[in-house]
């Protein structure tokens, strides 16, 4: 499997501004810039993006985990930050509540435990990652 993105970029890197748009045009020419990185700018980011990236494969891999011990979540949520300090992106913060018929506060913490470390993403990031799970 293979997927893809484009990004373009127009003008200087503080006054410039760009278009991402992904293979399947879920972003289709989707404004970018200097303030909608660094300020409050109208459009995304890319680390807005690797937040969103990170959220959703944590969820879909807790999903799998928590089905091959026979529990089938109802919902699970994910909140994922990530931090930029100094022009380093350094840390990937998830916060999951997952509600579930029979699923135990031990149950969840082995189970998100190991999504986070086996989820794709997760071990794409070369950073540090946190989480912090909890029952709904």
């Amino acid at each position: 499997m293979k997927r893809s993105a484009t990004a373009v970029w127009n003008g200087s890197g503080k006054e410039g501004n760009g278009a991402l748009t992904t293979q399947s045009t879920v972003l289709n020419n989707s404004q970018y810039s200097f303030k909608t990185r660094f300020e409050d700018g109208i459009g995304t980011n890319p680390e807005e993006l690797m937040a969103a990236a990170h959220a959703g494969c944590f969820s879909m891999k807790l999903s799998f985990v928590l089905g091959n011990s026979g529990i089938v979540p109802s919902k699970i949520e994910t909140n994922c930050t990530i931090t930029m300090e100094d022009g380093v992106i350094n840390n990937s913060h998830i916060d999951c509540t997952v509600t579930a018929e029979g699923l135990t506060a031990e149950a969840l913490e082995v189970a998100t435990k190991e999504a986070k470390e086996n989820c794709p993403v997760s071990k794409a990031y070369n950073m540090s990652i946190t989480m912090d799970a909890k029952l709904g």
